[in-house]
């Protein structure tokens, strides 16, 4: 008589537990605060004719305010789902909450007075003056914090495998995204002019790119075709975490229908071998920008590596699938021995 399939094992009393914590308030209100924000600037880019560097001045604070808004609601759900630290880990995920919400609002300001934020070395405008330290060291403050978080979350489980595996590699490649910026700071002065949105000539240092440290025209984002320019490691590496929690979610579900999915172990290499990927493209983008090559403009070495990481992470997948299908999954052959055994 043929078995049943069998049903994906339910959830253990302590993720029932975690479940039902509320989420990380500040990082909760940060994050609908830097919402309503994203909805804000993106009026304004729609009504709002005036521009920086090519681009609506309401651009810059409208992307970080989406950058932020859906980090902050990763780490606030997050930290709700731990054991151990978790007043340490409050208290970081207030300060971090707090520092986004201000480097964010500081970014509005110089927006909404039509001028530039980062890399401003203006020292006749009183409200520039106030708001550079606040641009240059609200990031390393983001930066101390996210490592605290990662150090909390690196003592204990905070899931299933594969739920765990997919927190810990996204909070690695989220820090090495924040920590791209810092990189921006050591690389050169830049010294140059530039005309904001008043037609005022302003003085700039430092940049993020090399070779064309302002450098923009890509469509959307805005990132650099003449140069490298390192927003772009930073966008990938920093929301890595959410493509992998959600893989992590899809695997979960599709695990109702694939019975060899009910694995942990198999769903949890799945998620390891989308982390290998992220991280390749992530070491990739960033050699890239650092010999100056815009994303768009791939030589032969890059086009190679882009390939090398390609068919790294469709090999790993693949041994993964078959593997899987050679055996039984963990959770399948524990029930059809419990089957077995009533027959």
């Amino acid at each position: 008589m043929s078995l049943p399939d069998p049903a994906p094992p339910g959830p253990t009393p302590a993720a029932d537990a975690r479940r039902s914590r509320p989420w990380h308030r500040p990082l909760t209100v940060c994050a609908v605060l830097l919402a309503v924000l994203t909805v804000v600037s993106g009026v304004g880019v729609a009504v709002d004719d005036r521009t920086l560097l090519g681009e609506p001045v309401w651009v810059k604070p409208l992307k970080f305010g989406f950058a932020f808004a859906l980090y902050s609601a990763t780490l606030a759900w997050l930290l709700a789902r731990l054991d151990r630290g978790r007043r340490l880990a409050w208290w970081v995920g207030t300060v971090f909450a707090v520092a986004a919400v201000t480097e964010v609002g500081a970014i509005t300001v110089q927006a909404a007075r039509g001028t530039f934020s980062h890399f401003n070395a203006d020292r006749t405008d009183p409200v520039t003056l106030a708001l550079v330290p606040i641009l240059t060291f609200g990031v390393m403050v983001i930066v101390i914090a996210q490592l605290i978080v990662c150090v909390v979350v690196l003592r204990q489980r905070t899931g299933g495998r594969d739920l765990n595996r997919a927190i810990r590699a996204g909070l690695g490649l989220a820090t090495f995204g924040m920590l791209v910026p810092l990189y921006w700071m050591v690389t050169g002065v830049h010294p140059r002019t530039l005309t904001d949105a008043n037609g005022d000539a302003i003085p700039m240092y430092q940049g993020h790119g090399i070779g064309d440290p302002d450098g923009h025209g890509m469509a959307l984002t805005n990132w650099s075709v003449t140069g490298g320019d390192f927003r772009v490691p930073h966008f990938f590496a920093l929301h890595g975490i959410q493509v992998l929690l959600l893989l992590t979610v899809v695997l979960t579900a599709l695990s109702a229908r694939h019975v060899r999915l009910r694995d942990e172990r198999v769903r949890s290499r799945l998620v390891g071998c989308a982390a290998l990927g992220l991280w390749g493209l992530v070491a990739v983008v960033t050699s890239q920008a650092a010999r100056g090559q815009s994303l768009i403009h791939p030589d032969a070495v890059t086009l190679g590596a882009f390939a090398g990481v390609l068919v790294l992470t469709a090999a790993v997948t693949a041994r993964v699938v078959v593997g899987a299908r050679s055996r039984p999954g963990e959770a399948g052959e524990a029930l059809e021995r419990d089957h077995a055994s009533r027959w």
